[in-house]
């Protein structure tokens, strides 16, 4: 790597903190709105008004990454052994909904909207897992096309947009408790950034909650792309795909790994409070940076040209979905 390399992001990684440090300051002196959401409304202001400048795109493309190192240090502030008092009864609804959404997504996708075998796969993978990630990570084995990938992707982020700015409006309509809300919105919203924003825009317990219960539906990300590249690769008679530890590894968000470490060491209390709470800052800090990178991604003109039938496929899941896990959230948690 050269010093080239390693340069290259910085002017945009200045760019997200600049926008991070505004958020905040607009968010404490003038405006009053919770700072993670003015921090995706600037980005998608910049994405959208000016565009994101050439300098600066290699900076804004590591958002993902600063919003999985703040997930990490988020670990030190989580309450340990109230999630291992809930944690197998929250496990059986982040299986329990995660299956089903995949079953139902692409059943609604080929028996309801007619939508190819193949882009219905995409959706069911993209909202029942973790999103673009999840669309990207099955696209090889299912053998999709570009144009299909393009519409799954597309369609994900229109509800990573609209689910960000509803949930926390439906959280405080309802009254629901930050657990409840935390959980409801782990299982039920799409991609892992709009999840963590809207956790935390309802209240920093929420905000653990809901990266907790996502994160329990991102591991299953590598199971679920080889089980397609299986299915794909038998179907269409071309041989056998062997589900290899490698390819599961290769497709793992290795970054649990650290929040699950971090979360574990600071249950000792061996870590001082004064680097509980630096670690408390970092992840804050972080998690403004991330999400006006996060902002960037939401591009309205590329939203508009979504197909009706795979908006469709993904309102109709997301609905019975949100509908069956609030329920059961309030049922196990209210």
């Amino acid at each position: 790597m050269t010093p080239r390399d390693v340069s290259r992001p910085l002017p945009g990684l200045l760019l997200l903190v600049v926008g991070g440090v505004l958020a905040h300051l607009l968010s404490t002196t003038v405006l009053g709105v919770n700072r993670l959401l003015l921090a995706v409304g600037l980005g998608v202001l910049l994405a959208n008004a000016v565009g994101v400048p050439e300098w600066a795109a290699p900076g804004v493309g590591t958002h993902n990454r600063w919003l999985e190192l703040g997930i990490v240090l988020m670990g030190a502030r989580v309450a340990v052994d109230q999630l291992l008092s809930t944690g197998p009864l929250l496990l059986l609804l982040v299986v329990g909904f995660l299956g089903f959404s995949l079953v139902f997504v692409e059943l609604v996708a080929r028996e309801v909207f007619e939508v190819p075998e193949r882009l219905g796969s995409l959706l069911a993978a993209g909202y029942s897992i973790c999103g673009v990630s999840a669309i990207v990570a099955v696209s090889s084995g299912v053998r999709a096309k570009a144009d299909q990938i393009a519409y799954a992707v597309a369609t994900i982020l229109l509800f990573d947009a609209v689910t960000l700015a509803v949930y926390p409006a439906i959280g405080r309509l309802l009254d629901l408790s930050d657990v409840v809300f935390g959980v409801w919105s782990g299982i039920s919203m799409v991609s892992t950034g709009p999840v963590v924003a809207a956790g935390f825009a309802y209240s920093e317990q929420a905000g653990q909650w809901a990266t907790i219960t996502k994160l329990g539906r991102n591991v299953f990300i590598g199971v679920v792309a080889v089980l397609y590249a299986v299915y794909y690769a038998r179907r269409d008679s071309e041989g056998s795909s062997a589900a290899s530890w490698r390819s599961l590894w290769e497709q793992f968000p290795t970054f649990v790994l650290g929040f699950a470490a971090v979360a574990a060491v600071a249950s000792t209390g061996v870590l001082p409070a004064g680097v509980l709470s630096l670690f408390e800052r970092g992840y804050q800090w972080l998690f403004l940076v991330a999400f006006v990178g996060l902002g960037t991604s939401i591009e309205i003109r590329n939203l508009r040209n979504t197909g009706a039938r795979p908006l469709l496929v993904v309102l109709a899941s997301l609905l019975t979905v949100s509908a069956l896990s609030l329920l059961a959230a309030v049922l196990a948690f209210g």
